[in-house]
């Protein structure tokens, strides 16, 4: 059993597994533990492994690809769980980088004929604030955040491609609006790092035959702390805070806000 918070759970074919129990609030509660968990996508899950995730007893399985990667990548998600398609990034105009991911992954060529390291961190920058403001992301945020005030969704996972970008800031959101410090909540996001970068090790090494700099492919790759400040900062400006965020931006009224709390919290 997991006894502090951000632990890895070791599902070979499931990379950057872990929940948010454990965490404690500024009141002095502590985030529950096997509630609510966050991976990369579901699409390579083995016939073992399957076993390993089921039991979890996942209940909701929370999807935040765009449609194209959800057809490439089916998830194999535990028969116990009911999935939510969430596409965060729908209304994002001439594509993002971070539905790229899977390409990127296979080919990662194209991100050094492309791209510089400040371009790559632009282009980051850029799909942070679309996380807070796009249309289609506070609608999907919203349907998440809504099934999480339901007690029957619990335990939910949520995810991405790789699990880092839309999955983080679901996370990070969730986080802050649990009264989690912010530097635990950046401590979460950035486990990505250790957690998900070791399992691209032949991804970087092809990248780096072909005359790649492997610190480019990290920004890619991993996170780093800058990227959630930006969304923060978007946050902040277009809502004032985090619970304006969830008032205004996701229509989560206080009440909802408090239910997603008791269902989450103890102590």
């Amino acid at each position: 059993m997991t006894t502090s918070p951000g632990t890895s759970i070791p599902i070979l074919s499931v990379p950057n597994l872990r929940e948010i129990g454990g965490y404690r609030t500024r009141e002095g509660a502590t985030v529950r533990f096997g509630r609510f968990y966050r991976s990369t996508d579901l699409s390579k899950v083995t016939a073992d492994d399957a076993a390993r995730l089921a039991e979890l007893g996942l209940v909701t399985v929370f999807d935040l690809r765009t449609l194209s990667e959800r057809d490439v990548a089916p998830d194999r998600a535990p028969m116990s769980a009911r999935e939510v398609p969430l596409d965060v990034l729908a209304d994002k105009v001439g594509g993002s980088m971070v539905a790229q991911m899977r390409a990127l992954m296979e080919d990662p060529s194209i991100l050094r004929r492309y791209l510089g390291d400040e371009q790559a961190m632009d282009l980051f920058r850029q799909t942070y604030r679309d996380l807070i403001v796009l249309p289609s992301a506070l609608a999907s945020y919203r349907g998440m955040f809504t099934h999480l005030a339901e007690p029957e969704a619990l335990p939910a996972l949520v995810h991405c491609t790789t699990g880092k970008d839309r999955t983080g800031w679901a996370t990070a959101s969730l986080l802050l609006l649990l009264g989690v410090d912010e530097d635990d909540v950046f401590h979460d996001y950035l486990l990505t790092n250790e957690q998900l970068l070791p399992s691209f090790k032949q991804v970087f090494d092809k990248f780096a035959a072909a005359g790649g700099d492997p610190t480019m492919l990290e920004l890619v790759l991993g996170v780093r702390a800058e990227y959630l400040q930006t969304a923060l900062a978007q946050m902040r400006q277009s809502f004032g805070s985090i619970e304006g965020y969830f008032t205004e931006g996701l229509g989560i009224d206080a009440s909802g806000q408090d239910t997603i709390r008791t269902h989450l919290l103890e102590g």
